[in-house]
Order: C-alpha cells, then sequence, then structure tokens
C-alpha cells in the first residue's frame, strides 16, 4: 500500500498532479483551509476517476468544487438518499456529476467521483474544511499538511468503498512534476510570541500592536522530502478567550448560519503534581487482527504494530499502583481475556500477565472490538476502583459507529484511553472513543519514543480531572446563547477545551461589551474565572467558528447511518445542510449539465511519482571503467570531464559553493534511484562494488537505510574493511544494540577516512546522529532491562539480571552491599533508581511513576539509612545523585 490519495483512476491509479496550492487561516485554535489541486489526463483517451481525501478526526469537509475545461462545478449538500438518486439518474442521462460522502468505514475519508476526463484536460478541485488544532506539549498549536498521504489498511471483508492500494515510483526530489505554496493568516486576540515551521518560509509580516495577527507564506522552491508543519506560540495562552463570528446575511435569524455564533477557548494553566497513587480497575483490550502485523512506518520495518502494542502494554503493566484491579482483553474476529474478571494487581498476577503478553501474536483476524467492550461493560464496577479502559488498535474496526455507541452510553460509568498505533492510520474510532468517555488518546509511530506517550496517558488516569466545566453568560437583554457543545465536560492537564454557541438575539447597534464566566472543579474545589469580551462579529470568509460548531453538535448526535436515534436524526440532518458538514445522512452532489456525452474508448490509468527524500550523495570514486558518469559537487559527469576540471582553481563563493553541493545531492540520489528501478538491491550493490572498488563512502551511502541507521552485517564489514566477526568480537552489547554499533562505526569510519570530503556525507551524519538520539540507543537497553525487572511492589532483586542491566558484575555488586543498612531487594532497588537518575534524567517523564513505586516501597524498609545506601551506590556506580531527590 502506498501512501496517497488525491485523484485517481478505477484502476486505482493516481492522474498526474501538477499543482496544490493551500490557504490557511488560524484564528486562536482552530484553522480554515482551501486547498485546490490541479490534475490533468496525460494520456490520449478519457479516464474515469475519483477523488479521495483522508482527513483527521478533528477536521470537517464543507465544499468542494471542480473546475473542469473551463466549467466551474460547485458541490451542493443533499440528504443521502436523495444524493445516491441524483447521481445514478445523471450518469444513466450521460451528464458529468461529482458524489462526495463519508467513507462507509470511518468518517476520516472522504470520497468523490468525479468522473470523466478527456484527453489533456486539467481538472482544479478545490476542497475546503475546517479543524481544531492539536496542542503541543509547550503550549504551541500545530497545524500539518502532509505532501504525500500515509496508506490505510482495508479489513479484507471490505468491498466496495473502502480504502484502495495505490502504487506509484519513486524519484529523486528535483523530479517531482508538482508544486506547492501555502499562505498562511493567523489571528490571536493575545498576541503571537512566534511561528515555527518545518519547511523554509518567506520573511513573517506581524500586524497589530501586540502582533496579534501575521501572515506567513512557504518559500519557493519546496522540495517534497517531508510534511509541511507550522507550530503557533500564542502570547498568554492560557488566558481564556473569546470570539464571536459574524453570521450568513441572507440566512434566517435564529438558525445556526444566520445568528452569530461564539467561541470559547480554555486552556488552564495548572501545575505539574505528583500522580495520585490512588486504586482503580485497568482493563486493556489489544488488537490482535491481521492488520496488526503489518509495520509501525512502511519506511522502518523493524518493528511490527503488535511489538509495539506490547510492549506499550508491558510498561504500563510495570507501572501499575499496587493494590488496583486489572485485565487484558485480545480481540480479532473472538476474543480472549487473561482472566475470567479483574484481579487484584500483585506480583504474581502481573508476572503471569507479562508473560502471557509476551506470547502474544496478531492471529485472530477480524477486527470485532464491540463483542470485548459489550463483556466488560456486563461486570459490575468494583467498589472504590473507578474503571479505566485503554484500547490498542490500527483503527479500522467493524462496526465503528456501534462500538462508539456503546461507549457513549457507557461513558457515566467509565474513561476510555486509546492507542493509535501505526502510522497513516484511521483516526476516528481512536479519538471518537477518547472524547466521548472523558479520556485521552496517543497515536505511535516509529519517530516518537512511545513510552513517554504511555507513560503520560498511564499518568492521567491516575491524576484528578478538571471538572464540571460550565459556562455562565452576563449578556445584554433580549440576547442569548444556545450552547452547541456537549455538556458535562472534563478535562486533563495540559489539555484544552473549546466551547461553540449560537447568539439568539438583537445585538447592540453601537460598541457593547458583555461577560462570560468560567466554573470547574479541581481536587473537590470550585474554582472560576470571568471574561469580559466585545459583541461586535467579526468577518471570517470561511465561517470557521460557526462550522466548527455544527460539527460539534453533530459529532455529539450523530451515530452512524443505523445507530443514531430517530430524535436526533433530524438535527443531525437540519446542521448538516445548513453549515456544509457532512454526516452520516447527507452527502455532496455537482453536476454539470453541459457536458451532456458519455465517454467513448478505453479507459488506461496513469502512474506519477511520488517525491523521496535522498540521504547523501555519492563521493567521487577514484577510478572509473568507461562510460560510468560521476556524481560530485559539479553534477553527472563522465569520467573524463571529470579529468579535465581536476587542475582548475577553485574559486567559487560559498553561495555557489552550495548550490553546488545541493546539486550534487539531488544528482547523486538520481544515479541511485535509476539503478534502484532497475535492478535488486543485492545486485546493485555488486556493481557498485565492483565499479567504484572499495570506496566505503559510496559503499555506506548505499547501505544506510532510509530512517539513518545502518544493519550489522557482511556488507557493512566490507564497506569498512574489516571482517564481520571481529566487528561482533568488538561489540560492547552491554551498551548498545547490533544497529547501533553498526551506526556509530560508520559515522566514526567517516570521520577518520573521510575527514577531507566531509561536505559530501554530513547530510548522511545528520540521519544517522538523529536516529542514535531520538532512540536514546546508549543505555536504551540497560532501561528496557531495569523495567522488565521491576516487581509489582517497585522494587528489583539482587541477581545475575539486574547485574547485567546495571553493565556491571554480580560480585561487584555484593561486594559493595551495605548488609548494615540495607537488604539485598533494597539495595538492588536503590541501584536501579540511582542508574536511572544518574543514566536517564533526560527520559525521567518515562519512569517517574516507576519511581514512586519505588520510593515507597522504600519508605517501609530503609527510609532513615538512605543517604548512606546512595552514597554507597554512587561509589559503585560512580555517579553523584543527591539522596534528597528521593524525598525519604
Amino acid at each position: 500500500m502506498a501512501p496517497l490519495g488525491g485523484l485517481l483512476t478505477r484502476k486505482d491509479e493516481p492522474v498526474a498532479l501538477k499543482n496544490i496550492s493551500v490557504a490557511l487561516s488560524i484564528r486562536e485554535f482552530v484553522a480554515g483551509v482551501s486547498a485546490t489541486l490541479i490534475y490533468e489526463n496525460e494520456e490520449q483517451v478519457p479516464v474515469s476517476t475519483f477523488f479521495m481525501f483522508p482527513l483527521d478526526e478533528d477536521s470537517a469537509v464543507y465544499s468542494f468544487e471542480a473546475l473542469v475545461d473551463g466549467r466551474k462545478i460547485v458541490a451542493e449538500l443533499y440528504d443521502k438518499m436523495e444524493a445516491h438518486g441524483v447521481y445514478e439518474e445523471v450518469i444513466m442521462q450521460g451528464h458529468k456529476i461529482f458524489l462526495l460522502e463519508e467513507d462507509m468505514c470511518s468518517r476520516d475519508i472522504f470520497y468523490c467521483n468525479v468522473g470523466n476526463i478527456q484527453p489533456r484536460s486539467r481538472v482544479a478541485l478545490t476542497l475546503r474544511y475546517v479543524q481544531e488544532l492539536p496542542l503541543e506539549d509547550d503550549g504551541a498549536l500545530r497545524y500539518v499538511l502532509p505532501v504525500v498521504l500515509n496508506p490505510r489498511y482495508h479489513p479484507s471483508e471490505r468491498t466496495e468503498g473502502g480504502c484502495l492500494d495505490v502504487k506509484s515510483p519513486v524519484v529523486p526530489v528535483k523530479d517531482v512534476p508538482y508544486t506547492l505554496s501555502v499562505v498562511t493568516t493567523i489571528h490571536s486576540q493575545h498576541g503571537i510570541d512566534r511561528v515555527q515551521c518545518s519547511c523554509p518560509l518567506d520573511p513573517i509580516e506581524f500586524f497589530g500592536n501586540n502582533q496579534t495577527s501575521a501572515q506567513v507564506s512557504l518559500a519557493g522552491g519546496h522540495k517534497f522530502d517531508r510534511d509541511v508543519e507550522f507550530l503557533i506560540y500564542h502570547r498568554a495562552v492560557h488566558s481564556p478567550s473569546v470570539f464571536v463570528e459574524m453570521g450568513l446575511q441572507q440566512n434566517e435569524p435564529e438558525s445556526l448560519m444566520g445568528d452569530p455564533a461564539v467561541m470559547v477557548s480554555f486552556y488552564p494553566d495548572i501545575p505539574e503534581a505528583e500522580v495520585t497513587m490512588s486504586c482503580g480497575e485497568f482493563v486493556f483490550i489489544m488488537d490482535r487482527s491481521k492488520s496488526m502485523q503489518s509495520p509501525v512506518n512502511k519506511q522502518d520495518r523493524s518493528q511490527l504494530r503488535i511489538e509495539a502494542a506490547k510492549e506499550i502494554l508491558i510498561l504500563l503493566l510495570k507501572n501499575l499502583p499496587m493494590g488496583c484491579f486489572f485485565n487484558v482483553y485480545g480481540f480479532g474476529s473472538s476474543y480472549e481475556s487473561f482472566f475470567l474478571q479483574s484481579v487484584k494487581y500483585t506480583p504474581q498476577t502481573m508476572q503471569e500477565a507479562v508473560e502471557r503478553v509476551k506470547l502474544m501474536s496478531a492471529n485472530l483476524r477480524g477486527t470485532d472490538l464491540l463483542s470485548p467492550l459489550r463483556r466488560i461493560y456486563k461486570e459490575f464496577c468494583i467498589s472504590g476502583h473507578p474503571r479505566q479502559i485503554f484500547v490498542f488498535t490500527d483503527g479500522e474496526i467493524s462496526d465503528a459507529f456501534r462500538v462508539i455507541n456503546e461507549v457513549s452510553f457507557h461513558s457515566k460509568e467509565h474513561r476510555c484511553f486509546s492507542f493509535g498505533i501505526g502510522e497513516g492510520i484511521s483516526t476516528s474510532l481512536i479519538k471518537s472513543i477518547a472524547r466521548i468517555s472523558g479520556g485521552t488518546s496517543e497515536f505511535i509511530t516509529s519517530k516518537d519514543r512511545m513510552q513517554s506517550k504511555a507513560l503520560r496517558t498511564l499518568k492521567r488516569s491516575l491524576q484528578y480531572l478538571i471538572e464540571d466545566v460550565s459556562l455562565s453568560w452576563k449578556l445584554p437583554r433580549g440576547l442569548s446563547v444556545d450552547t452547541l457543545s456537549p455538556e458535562h465536560t472534563s478535562i486533563f492537564r495540559d489539555q484544552r477545551l473549546i466551547f461553540y454557541g449560537q447568539l439568539i438575539g438583537t445585538i447592540p447597534p453601537r460598541e457593547a461589551s458583555a461577560k462570560v464566566c468560567l466554573r470547574y472543579r479541581l481536587q473537590g474545589h470550585r474554582l472560576e474565572k470571568e471574561v469580559t469580551f466585545s459583541l461586535q462579529p467579526k468577518h471570517d470568509a470561511n465561517f470557521t467558528v460557526h462550522r466548527l460548531a455544527g460539527m460539534s453538535l453533530i459529532q455529539s448526535k450523530d451515530l452512524g447511518f443505523r445507530e443514531t436515534p430517530a430524535r436526533n436524526r433530524t438535527d443531525v440532518v437540519i446542521t448538516s445542510l445548513e453549515t456544509g458538514i457532512m454526516s452520516s445522512f447527507t452527502a455532496f452532489v455537482a453536476m454539470n449539465k453541459e457536458l451532456n456525452e458519455p465517454v467513448h474508448g478505453p479507459l488506461v490509468p496513469r502512474d506519477i511519482p511520488r517525491p523521496m527524500m535522498f540521504r547523501a550523495p555519492y563521493r567521487k570514486p577514484k577510478q572509473f571503467p568507461s562510460g560510468i558518469f560521476l556524481a560530485s559537487s559539479h553534477g553527472l559527469r563522465k569520467p573524463g570531464e571529470a579529468a579535465r576540471e581536476k587542475g582548475k582553481t577553485r574559486s567559487s563563493t560559498n553561495e555557489t559553493d552550495s548550490e553546488s553541493y545541493h546539486e550534487g545531492m539531488v544528482r547523486g540520489q538520481e544515479l541511485h534511484n535509476f539503478l534502484c528501478f532497475l535492478l535488486p538491491s543485492s545486485v546493485l550493490f555488486f556493481i557498485l562494488l565492483k565499479v567504484f572498488g572499495e570506496n566505503g563512502i559510496v559503499q555506506l551511502v548505499f547501505l544506510q537505510k532510509a530512517n539513518g541507521s545502518w544493519d550489522l552485517d557482511e556488507d557493512l564489514a566490507k564497506a569498512l574493511g574489516m571482517t564481520l566477526e571481529d566487528i561482533k568480537a568488538a561489540h560492547p552489547t552491554e551498551h548498545v544494540d547490533s544497529s547501533g554499533w553498526a551506526t556509530v562505526l560508520a559515522v566514526v569510519w567517516l570521520h577518520v577516512n573521510g575527514r577531507d570530503t566531509q561536505c559530501e556525507w554530513n547530510l548522511l551524519e545528520r540521519q544517522a546522529v538523529a536516529w542514535l538520539r531520538d532512540r536514546a540507543v546508549f543505555g536504551e537497553n540497560h532501561f528496557r532491562q531495569l523495567i522488565s525487572l521491576l516487581n509489582a511492589n517497585g522494587s528489583w532483586d539482587l541477581d545475575e539480571d539486574l547485574a547485567k542491566a546495571l553493565g556491571m558484575t554480580l560480585e561487584d555488586i555484593k561486594a559493595a552491599h551495605p548488609t548494615e543498612h540495607v537488604d539485598s531487594s533494597g539495595w538492588a532497588t536503590i541501584l536501579a533508581l540511582v542508574w536511572l537518575h544518574a543514566n536517564r534524567k533526560d527520559f525521567q517523564c518515562e519512569w517517574d511513576l516507576l519511581e514512586q513505586k519505588a520510593v515507597a516501597w522504600l519508605r517501609s524498609r530503609a527510609a532513615s539509612t538512605m543517604h548512606i545506601v546512595v552514597k554507597a551506590a554512587n561509589t559503585l556506580l560512580q555517579s553523584s545523585v543527591d539522596p534528597a531527590v528521593f524525598d525519604i
């Protein structure tokens, strides 16, 4: 499966893309987006096409239009049954017609049947949508526009209307035959502190006394080698804000789009407190369907989704509080549970569960999550132990709306925390079951440290909630607010809430203000904040707040075509038709009756290339066989041309050197990609070895993986001029795994042997170092070993396994044991904690729950002599950890 959406033929092949232009408007925490994509049928015959557009669950499409051969086609929203009837009737008459509706299996993929495209015709498709933007841990708003959409898995039982397997060739970035432009306008009542982007930008323009608005444009020459990602930092981001948006004047008063809409953004600043080690019932549900056998990331096949999920589950099991209850379910076509009912968390039950998790595999075929959920809900909740459900899945669940409905029905009895495993997966179900139950959702990809996300979720399940968030309004006489967001809202630390409402009545003609009071409860205390805001509505061409208000209302009432109660269906349809936001009961229909001719002739698919980020240029080899081209800082040249230029004086400026270097990087990868198209990798490596001789840089470039690492194998040994046996004999296994060792060797070899040509491999090195840093290779094995050895009560045993995890011998550890102050388990536990503080301080968020358990266990055993024992541990481990950090 290739990561492509867009305009596709009936044979699932892409139509040639020529240009992408995006206009982005961000106001406070929300955005309105207009994206235009231009395609061309480069064949000599007509092609029948459809458009696929994946969207996040926090987004909603409200407009779709096309420009075909100078004729504009505008979509209108219909009741779904009526829309399908119109579509079938018009197609039979030979007219051109578009149909855009939600995917039958998931509400986060949209399809449009575009119809027939004549030879050499261009089609401009414009899609408009609105979106609530996610927040980063540091308070930044994040907007991402994927350049190439990620692949989606479809279950074997999915039939017509499902997702696609699209194949497309990989080419160098410079040869991608389409362009991208992005213009962004940002507004913030409290001012904009800064804007960052993953890609080069034109100079940012700020406006207003407090930089309340800004305009940002993507710089020209985008390379299509990464996602376009914006981070927006607001000033006073924790201050509540209120925005009033003007309605459509042509709409009737007291209608959602006709009246002004109001948005209240609430992002409280709550100091981080120690996790409350209260008890609870923790139920873990693991997706064991066939799709979980897929890799987490298509660019890095080192770990499967099921293995990533198992690693997270073991980490969570190790960090559960003593005295709680837990159970583990696995589901597919059927389901299994570890215990008949939730059992008390003890060293014995935890160890049994961990061993059974290790044996889990993706062997249960289907995706029936509903059955295990119903089984769990039938069990009575345990008094004094609030129920928390953790779901691990890749998102492609059968009967997703029925699952969401079931979770919603029982939302007063539990909270649901969901993990989406893998890149390019469905977000709809994963976010929905968390949102409606008051939990949170996380997405695990190989780009992230999943330990941090897993522990963050567990901490939230143990922390106090900000509960009973409500609004009260102080408005002029004759004006009221109809709240459109769901009631009974609650959030965790570092989360935000957005309230939407409809202003009903007459707004005073002159400048007037109103007040809104935010009330909420935290740890039993009632708190409130009052905000004064202007009642004068502001114009927004996208009507972003109105449409997101409609989306919020639809999400709360739309439970799918079969599951939505009749009393809610009418509200959903009315809101959907008025705001242009699709629902389970509506679809877009657009026709061009001027093109009254049926399509003639066979339909032929057309391949277009997709971009690939280059890894590094080739170094100029010393000898060349006849006819071989050289990739250098001056592009691709024949060996004779290289020799003639050898004596030239280097007098270029730094700018010229930079241009030549970047050109050389692309040209070098061009040769590599060309050969990759023609030959298997094993044959290609043999040819490179013969052509370039024992040139280590060329070989290392070829052997480097897309993620920046190298494998420890015979090919790497040849490139380094060594034997694999010698490399393995020198491998410090206690400090680094085989891939980490191979990567370090490759980088060190480059510095020793290729220093004079560093400009040709510094990009290669940058990727390798990023890989090493992101995965924290040094100490990672020790850390994972320590986690696996932790007992349920928070202690460690003094044995050979612990000694190996600490990188020491058991004899040395026992010799340094202050037996008069602490027993063997206490000594082992203090050593583990001191090692973590000395070696994993940068990742403390991944083990602070573990530390709390361990410290609680130590308080009852070695509290009075803790400083003496820590001093002994520091001496043994050659560290300098302050005993005060343990607060014993």
